[in-house]
């Protein structure tokens, strides 16, 4: 996990600039020995800003980032001159990642569009100059205001990997395979529980020029919501998933079972998943006969369901017709031959 290029959670100590003070300064020129207030106002503090970009799938840039400091701003000047801003910030991220207070679990920003821009930590505002404070009764204030202080704050960073499909099952179930031959994606495959242990995004192209994200998300143990096997650390990277794709084994020996305990994992985790559209995909099917597929069908879950082989490529472009009838897609979709939207 450690030399892994994917990383999903970042914990940095920000801090904003502070603002710049106020200037006290008088007009003072040859003719005019005795002018009035001219200070001007202090600049204000940097901010610490988070922008979404759409290259980056991953907080690994940010690893060994551990302390961002804003500039502070300048103090104001003579003429009624401002003092110059502090520089902001800027943090680049992944679309999906959420910004959270450390100590108060609060949201401070949520980024899912490229170039969206959203401010954690606030520069302190720039102090007045003396020219504000100048009345009837007070024609010469000697007074300036103070920059307002900056804001400190531990941030954790998370990312929830965007996706149309979120592929969801026990270790070894096939999601991996799926998506190395559904799309170019090329995860670790094996024969042995956990092969996955980062989330993989693979483009399945469809008809027509078209195309979907699929997310090959680590696999699920019963106890995951409570945090056993790679439990809670991934199970967030569904929330963002438009359709979860349950894939099972035809050699299971009890395929509703096995559905209910993944299905009631996460709604422990997060009840509002309940929501999104499912659909079934029977992997391995190369491996039962016709008797055996017959025998299956009654007792499975009531959602759509498909039998596929990655390994023979059955059932491959009627999974991919499922997924694409089912996604919320446009109207010109339902022109597409390939699917029949009347059910």
């Amino acid at each position: 996990m450690a030399s892994s290029n994917f990383v999903d959670q970042i914990r940095i100590y920000c801090r904003s600039g502070k603002g710049g003070a106020g200037s006290a300064h008088f007009r003072r020129e040859k003719f005019v020995p005795k002018g009035g207030p001219d200070g001007g106002d202090g600049g204000r503090g940097g901010h610490i800003i988070m922008r979404g970009n759409a290259q980056m799938w991953t907080l690994l840039h940010l690893r060994y980032t551990k302390h961002l400091h804003a500039g502070n701003g300048e103090s104001g000047g003579k003429q009624q001159s401002t003092g110059a801003g502090g520089q902001d910030i800027i943090i680049e991220v992944p679309l999906g990642t959420i910004a959270r207070h450390a100590e108060t679990g609060e949201m401070l920003a949520e980024i899912t569009e490229n170039g969206q821009s959203a401010i954690l930590l606030k520069g302190g505002r720039g102090g007045l100059g003396n020219v504000h404070f100048k009345t009837p009764t007070n024609q010469a204030p000697r007074y300036a205001q103070p920059g307002e202080p900056e804001v400190e704050a531990e941030v954790i960073m998370e990312l929830k990997i965007l996706a149309d499909v979120g592929l969801v099952g026990f270790p070894n179930a096939g999601k991996s395979t799926l998506l190395s031959v559904v799309s170019a994606a090329k995860p670790e495959i094996g024969d042995y529980p956990f092969t996955t242990i980062t989330p993989n995004l693979g483009i399945v192209s469809y008809y027509d020029h078209r195309s979907f994200v699929m997310a090959d998300i680590p696999g699920i143990i019963e106890g995951a919501s409570e945090g056993k096997g790679l439990g809670l650390r991934f199970l967030r990277h569904i929330e963002r998933n438009s359709l979860l794709l349950f894939m099972i084994a035809a050699d299971s020996n009890d395929i509703a079972k096995e559905y209910r305990i993944l299905l009631n994992e996460i709604e422990a985790y997060n009840p509002d998943l309940m929501d999104k559209t499912r659909l079934l995909a029977i992997t391995k099917s190369d491996l039962v006969d016709t008797e055996l597929r017959e025998g299956i069908i009654p007792n499975l879950p009531d959602i759509p369901y498909t039998f596929i082989s990655s390994v023979t490529g059955e059932g491959i472009k009627a999974l991919k017709d499922l997924i694409w009838q089912h996604l919320d897609q446009p109207l010109e979709t339902k022109e597409n031959p390939f699917i029949d939207l009347s059910n």
